[in-house]
């Protein structure tokens, strides 16, 4: 037999049990990092403008900025996981460098006309870095056996065998594009060694676990890398002295990888099986499009407020999937079903929901500011399509019930002192999950540094996050999740050139 690389197109339908809930949150939600005085205050920009990540929030802010301006911004990301599984404790951390922010604004003054200004700006901002990894470990009472049980519960055996002259990965693939994706797993827990059918008939639909344990071992990794980025194409305009106005284009890039490693031990003596292996990969890449409203108003000469719209995102996605598996009754040939082996779906859609923000900013002339944003989004019209797939039906089903509206509070203030500002914020945002526990709530806080020298400004900030999550290793069969709490730290330096 040959080791060598298969790929199977599958339908929409038969591939439709890959994508779930967890697909729809992990693009509606945007971290934006944002330049280093952005995220000095929070994110809390929506009302003051004059930010290029203040875009993100509100497009309007293009039209405060009184000149061109370019900036850049690097940050530092350290990000560390704490897991408690079946009373074990697990901690792993993370630090990188990435280039999250660059942009720039044109600004064309107008004289005699009550359109006093028009600003154009291209912003490039990194909505949400997907590099993590964290370690599960923990003595359960449920075993993989649970997750193939759950597929193969009611699946006929038959279709199940491989044909002869077909070499096992043949058969996986074949099974997958023809079948789906719940009946390429059962086959995956049988040829794996780890269920068995009941009887050999081409009708069985019954299934048993070849291990015999009380409690195992259970050690699980999980690793993922990639972005969702973003670029803005704003434009903007003052009207007189009191009122911006702004509408912007946003084009979205994903790519994201997700490698996992489960091992299982500890079955008791004299069980047919003593070790178990479960791998899977995740790859997946698209892109996706909103388009955004806003308009800031000064009510008098320290009160300014704001208010915009985003509409839904669009995403247009593939994913490419592989696996492996090993056991000790595992089929000789399994080591053929490898990374090199790989399911490819077709296209698929997401849109997001669309969200709201008002603000509230109060302007203490040149000395400094304070300044709120209230955000809402309701996570419960996400959406996966095409919706009248049988598989999607049901994504969006469990999306619909378990999902609810987000809060989103941001505040920050700064102070200046001549050439020099000092900034804080604090972020909150609710957990979008309706039990409040599947995801916790996220609070932040952040401090930041400024200072100005002729025409340029050099900033730093220091920002942290923390949330709580309850981690399901695998998405049937094994039902107790782990505890996972997720404390990221940021590091960010910025400069700004004036023309």
């Amino acid at each position: 037999m040959k080791n060598y690389i298969v790929l199977a197109f599958g339908l929409v339908c038969s591939m439709a049990t890959a994508q779930n809930i967890n697909d729809a949150l992990l693009y509606s939600q945007q971290n934006t990092q944002g330049t280093a005085r952005y995220q000095g205050m929070s994110g809390a920009f929506g009302a003051l403008g004059g930010d290029l990540s203040a875009l993100n929030i509100n497009p309007a802010g293009a039209a405060v900025f009184n000149n061109h301006l370019f900036s850049a911004t690097l940050s530092n990301y350290n990000k560390k996981n704490s897991s408690n599984y079946f009373g074990t404790n697990r901690e792993s951390k993370e630090n990188y460098l990435e280039i999250n922010q660059v942009g720039g604004v044109m600004v064309f003054k107008a004289n005699n006309s009550n359109w006093k200004k028009i600003a154009i700006a291209a912003n490039y901002d990194l909505v949400q870095n997907f590099d993590n990894n964290f370690t599960i470990s923990g003595n359960s009472n449920q075993g993989i056996d649970q997750y193939f049980l759950s597929y193969a519960d009611e699946t006929p055996y038959g279709p199940l065998k491989v044909r002869s002259g077909e070499y096992l990965e043949e058969a996986y693939l074949d099974i997958g594009n023809s079948l789906g994706f719940r009946d390429q797993q059962a086959f995956l827990g049988i040829e794996g060694g780890i269920i068995s059918p009941v009887s050999t008939n081409d009708n069985n639909n019954s299934y048993v676990k070849n291990a015999d344990y009380t409690t195992v071992d259970q050690n699980y990794f999980e690793n993922t890398t990639g972005y969702n980025s973003k670029f803005i194409l704003d434009f903007a305009t003052q009207y007189q002295d009191n009122l911006y106005l702004g509408a912007s284009l946003n084009f979205h890039s994903i790519n994201y990888d997700k490698y996992t490693e489960f091992t299982e031990t500890g079955y008791a003596s004299g069980s047919p099986i003593s070790r178990t292996t479960f791998d899977n990969y995740l790859h997946t890449e698209g892109n996706g499009f909103s388009f955004a409203l806003g308009a800031i108003a000064k009510v008098n000469e320290f009160v300014r407020i704001g208010a915009s719209y985003e509409s839904p995102t669009w995403y247009r996605l593939t994913d490419d999937t592989a696996q492996r598996i090993s056991s000790d009754l595992a089929n000789p040939d399994i080591n053929f079903i490898n990374f090199n082996i790989v399911n490819l779906y077709e296209e698929y859609k997401i849109k997001t929901p669309a969200k709201a923000t008002g603000s509230l900013a109060v302007i203490f002339g040149k000395s400094g500011l304070l300044s709120l944003d209230y955000g809402y989004q309701d996570m419960s019209n996400a959406e996966i399509r095409p919706t009248n797939d049988p598989g999607f039906a049901s994504a969006n089903e469990d999306i619909s019930n378990e999902l609810g509206a987000v809060s989103t509070l941001r505040f920050g203030g700064e102070y200046r002192i001549d050439d020099v500002s000092l900034r804080a914020g604090y972020r909150y945002e609710q957990s979008p999950y309706l039990d409040e526990e599947t995801i916790g709530d996220l609070n932040g806080f952040s401090l930041g540094f400024g200072y100005s020298f002729g025409p340029n400004r050099i900033d730093l900030a220091y920002n942290r996050v923390e949330q709580d999550v309850n981690k399901q290793l695998f998405n049937t069969g094994l039902n107790t999740p782990a505890f996972v709490n997720n404390v990221n730290t940021n590091i960010t330096v910025g400069y700004t050139v004036n023309f």
